[in-house]
């Protein structure tokens, strides 16, 4: 079944079609016509599952927030407080890429909103093409991570791991990476100049500095402390949240004179067909585990893999090399749709800690968004770089990042409590 779900992709097949398709053929040919009836009972699961909601809501804020202009606000901020170094508009592009990550969720519009801004900018200061194009496809992906993040969201019911533990561990990560990143921006324009030099603008008043700031930072720093903080100190549900930011985010854009009918429409439309596709895999995606359960698929996998009689990090590193070889074809619903149900029972078996694993798939399932042929961040990047930009320089550029969420994995999986002490500190996790 996995490999018919991976084939069916390759030639080009939507997602959604590939996993429901799949479901239904094994499903008629092993179970028969009473395949349906299970089909509905699943349908139902994921239309009714209250947390869900939070998608499109989530996906609503997002793209309220771009629309606002705030990315260019905060990205002009960051840069008149990190640009004067060597690298420091690509540091600034990470910075920014990570707050931005945190008021958005949604990869698609940071990659996209930031690019628009910094790859004119540092292409013109003479940044070299990889390190150009590689800053701004990891700091996107940090939409998929940092919270408020639709994956989270997907990932818990599917995992039967709290959203909010999941949240709160997803922001140390986040960071960790983010970290990384400036760090190896740093370290190359040092030993290599000419890949970053220092942006030479007018110095900038200490003033105009902290005016902008609170001007920019501020105000989406409120917005997401209002989202996570509800749900951390259990004022409200992850899908109360979620409403909460989508209202935020009109406020927002109210306040910055940004909200028009016009502007509303194409949010509100945008936000339906995001939210339709990733409901349509998750649909799909339940037809498929259903049959794959009532085969007792899981029972067999689970078996393998204890037959094996191998130590506990090799089967952990095993379910690792899977989710980062299919994270190269795969987007990441269908990577949780496919593995989640399967290393899940394994992780209980194996004693491990439900939470510390789940960042592990998850930082590892963060490199699909940056691992060619198929990585969603270098599509979303070449649509808005100019000719002169080709995919090769993208994907040079984006080799030593995924080597440094790999990094990122190594350090969570050697240091737990990375990813721990803050759900513990809060209670969310124990």
């Amino acid at each position: 079944m996995l490999l018919s779900v991976i084939g069916a992709i390759i030639l080009g097949f939507p997602i959604a079609f590939a996993l429901a398709g799949v479901a239904t053929l094994y499903g008629l040919a092993l179970i028969g016509p009473f395949v349906g009836n299970i089909f509905m009972l699943r349908l139902f699961q994921v239309l009714q599952d209250y947390i869900l909601i939070a998608i499109p809501l989530f996906v609503f804020m997002g793209v309220v927030i771009e629309q606002t202009g705030i990315a260019s606000q905060l990205y002009r901020t960051v840069l008149e407080w990190v640009g004067h170094i060597r690298g420091g508009l690509a540091i600034a592009t990470v910075l920014a890429a990570t707050i931005f990550a945190a008021a958005t969720g949604v990869v698609g519009a940071s990659v996209v909103a930031i690019g628009i801004l910094a790859l004119p900018q540092m292409l013109k200061y003479g940044y070299s093409k990889p390190l150009t194009t590689g800053v701004i496809c990891a700091g996107g992906a940090l939409g998929i991570l940092i919270p408020p993040s639709i994956m989270l969201v997907v990932y818990g019911p599917t995992a039967g791991v709290s959203i909010g533990a999941l949240f709160l561990a997803a922001i140390p990560a986040g960071l960790l990476l983010s970290g990384l990143y400036v760090l190896y921006v740093s370290l190359l324009c040092h030993l290599r100049p000419e890949e970053g030099p220092a942006y030479k603008g007018e110095p900038i008043p200490w003033t105009k500095k902290i005016t902008d700031a609170a001007v920019s930072i501020l105000p989406v720093g409120l917005l997401i402390l209002a989202v996570l903080g509800s749900i951390f100190f259990g004022l409200a549900a992850p899908t109360e949240a979620a409403a909460l930011g989508a209202f935020g985010s009109l406020l927002l854009a109210l306040v910055y004179k940004k909200l028009t009918l016009r502007s509303l429409f194409e949010a509100a439309y945008r936000a339906v067909r995001i939210s339709a596709m990733v409901y349509m895999v998750l649909i799909g995606a339940g037809f498929l585990s259903a049959i794959f359960v009532r085969l007792r698929g899981g029972d067999a996998v689970a078996h393998l893999v204890a037959g094996l009689d191998l130590p506990t990090w090799a089967v952990i590193l095993v379910m690792l090399a899977v989710v980062f070889i299919l994270g190269m074809f795969v987007d990441w619903i269908g990577i949780v749709m496919i593995t989640v149900p399967l290393f899940i029972p394994i992780a209980k078996a194996l004693g491990l800690d439900l939470l510390w694993f789940s960042m592990l798939l998850i930082v590892t399932m963060q490199t699909s968004f940056l691992t060619p042929p198929f990585a969603y961040t270098i599509f979303y990047l070449k649509g808005i770089a100019p000719p002169e930009v080709t995919t090769w320089d993208i994907y040079r550029g984006v080799v030593p990042f995924i080597l440094l969420q790999l990094l990122g994995v190594i350090l969570i999986g050697f240091f737990p409590e990375i990813v721990l002490w803050l759900p513990k500190i809060l209670g969310l996790w124990s």
